[in-house]
């Protein structure tokens, strides 16, 4: 029972993480149609970002003294960057293709995601960087087996806290509701004075903002980053939009949990070495019976 407890808390940290990203996923896809496999690049620069604040922090002395600090401001900056970047990458890759064939797009997105990904290789390197992970240290025991670390319990604050802050961003606000009239009928939101080019920029910029947070989370996790971790996260992160149904992000919050279930398990239960097909057969078996996803059709209060 312990070794099943200690399973679903290393699943729910993963969940998050795949949470994070499939948001930015569904929430594009929620207003214009549109897969963004450049999705993935935004959680890798951002997990890059978050190495070089923290390391210069770390150089600096900063952080032996304020670490928290310097992990809030290391999010904050990254987020802040990979937002900038997604939103300039909307401008040069997706605005001139808005009335082009989905196909166009999509080799768009395709040709974006190697540029990008390219680019972190070119200047950051092949190799690995390690993270600084002096204040990631530590945990407690409960029980002979179950282990819950610091880390842990900090990607999962910092996850609830982001989704509790997207939710209310998005139902709670006059952005929110702009984003989701646009996502309804950008013609009629047009005429009530709805900038849809705007809200499609700020789109962009919260889901990769989003899955920056990730990125550092995944580097402090992990230990390190690298210029090509965010394909495969990247294409889990949307087989869990689609499972959760895509353009509902209530849906994209599901599936990422029940993706990172699913993955951990198999790798204790079954075989680590195929903790991957796992998750994809999950993600076949739900769209084979409710093709529409476990959430089922976008309605008009959750469609982002």
């Amino acid at each position: 029972m312990e070794y099943f407890l200690q399973q679903m808390i290393n699943g729910l940290t993963l969940g998050g993480v795949y949470a994070l990203i499939a948001l930015g996923y569904t929430m594009v896809y929620g207003i214009i149609q549109l897969i963004n496999f450049a999705h993935g690049e935004f959680f890798a620069a951002g997990g890059y970002m978050g190495v070089i604040l923290l390391s210069f922090l770390s150089f600096h002395g900063y952080m032996d003294t304020h670490p928290w600090w310097c992990l809030t401001a290391s999010l904050v900056l990254s987020m802040s960057y990979c937002a900038l970047l997604a939103m300039a990458v909307e401008k040069i890759a997706y605005l001139p293709l808005r009335h082009a064939s989905r196909l166009s797009v999509l080799l768009s997105a395709l040709g974006m995601s190697i540029f990008l990904q390219n680019g972190l290789m070119l200047t950051q390197g092949v190799y690995d960087k390690p993270y600084p992970t002096s204040f990631t240290h530590g945990g407690f025991v409960l029980g002979n087996v179950l282990q819950i670390s610091y880390m842990q319990i900090m990607i999962v604050g910092i996850t609830a806290l982001l989704l509790v802050g997207l939710n209310r961003l998005v139902f709670k606000t006059r952005i929110g509701t702009a984003m989701r009239a646009t996502a309804q009928d950008k013609v009629m939101s047009a005429l009530v004075g709805i900038n849809s080019s705007r809200i499609i920029s700020i789109t962009f910029a919260l889901g990769a903002g989003l899955a920056a947070a990730a990125g550092i989370m995944v580097g402090l996790y992990y230990g390190s980053v690298r210029y090509d971790m965010g394909f495969v996260p990247g294409i889990k992160a949307f087989a869990a939009a689609v499972l959760g149904g895509i353009g509902n992000i209530t849906g994209a919050m599901v599936g990422g949990f029940i993706i990172g279930m699913v993955e951990i398990m198999a790798a204790g239960y079954i075989s680590s070495e195929y903790k991957d097909v796992f998750a994809f057969i999950i993600l076949i078996a739900v769209l084979y019976f409710m093709p529409t996803g476990i959430m089922g059709e976008n309605v008009d209060d959750t469609r982002v």
